[in-house]
């Protein structure tokens, strides 16, 4: 009876730990999204949890204008670059956090 009950308790894991997933993983139409309205201020890396690329973004398009529009000039390359770059920056961090879940034993299982 207890390899029952021990495998109830890993199914009801299993199921919280996707749950968990489902609810936190990233996606790549809304990364998408960010980056066409909003890519300039580094929206869609805050969104994926590239804070401090995210930060670059946001320095240089408001202190682009200063050394003769060169920051615009990189942060327009940088733009365009990323929209080849985001389906796997959504992967990778969809793949870090289901290694953050799965890792984490110290959930606690659903009671019955």
């Amino acid at each position: 009876m207890s390899g029952q009950v021990s495998k109830e308790t890993k199914l009801d894991q299993n199921l919280r730990t996707q749950l968990q997933y489902d609810a936190q993983k990233k996606s790549v139409a809304a990364a998408y999204i960010l980056w066409l309205f909003l890519g300039t201020f580094g929206a869609h890396r805050f969104y994926l949890g590239r804070v401090t690329s995210g930060a670059i973004q946001l320095a240089l398009l408001m202190l682009g204008w200063i050394p003769f529009f060169l920051g615009w000039f990189v942060l327009g390359v940088w733009w365009l670059v990323d929209a080849f770059l985001i389906p796997g920056q959504t992967e990778q961090r969809n793949l870090q956090t289901l290694d953050r879940l799965s890792g984490d034993a110290a959930l606690p299982a659903i009671p019955a």
